[in-house]
């Protein structure tokens, strides 16, 4: 059984890098991110996000965080906070991309 679920990792890691080297090559990987960049900016999720950064700021002072804590302080509320919409549309957007590659091979 766990030699099935290590080939099943390791199936889907090879999918996972294959579909990544295909949005790359075709140029939507940047499209995609494109896309996001606009629905976050649109949704103000890029404000919320950037006022908790100002908030965490004050809190602890300026000189007392670095980059780095931000980024770590922040990340699982911004990965969190992200619409449903946006993912779905990103979702189905990258499902589209898939279908219409595998009807061009």
């Amino acid at each position: 059984m766990a030699e099935y679920q290590t080939d099943k990792k390791s199936r889907d890691s090879q999918m996972r890098a294959a579909i990544y080297q295909q949005l790359v090559e075709t140029g939507e990987r940047e499209k995609l991110k494109e896309l996001l960049r606009m629905r976050l900016t649109e949704c103000g999720w890029r404000d919320d996000l950037k006022q908790h950064c100002k908030e965490i700021l004050r809190e602890r002072g300026l000189e007392n965080v670095t980059v780095d804590d931000l980024v770590r302080e922040i990340t699982p509320k911004g990965r969190q906070t992200v619409p449903d919409s946006v993912k779905k549309e990103l979702l189905h957007r990258i499902r589209l991309f898939l279908a219409q590659q595998s009807n061009l091979q």
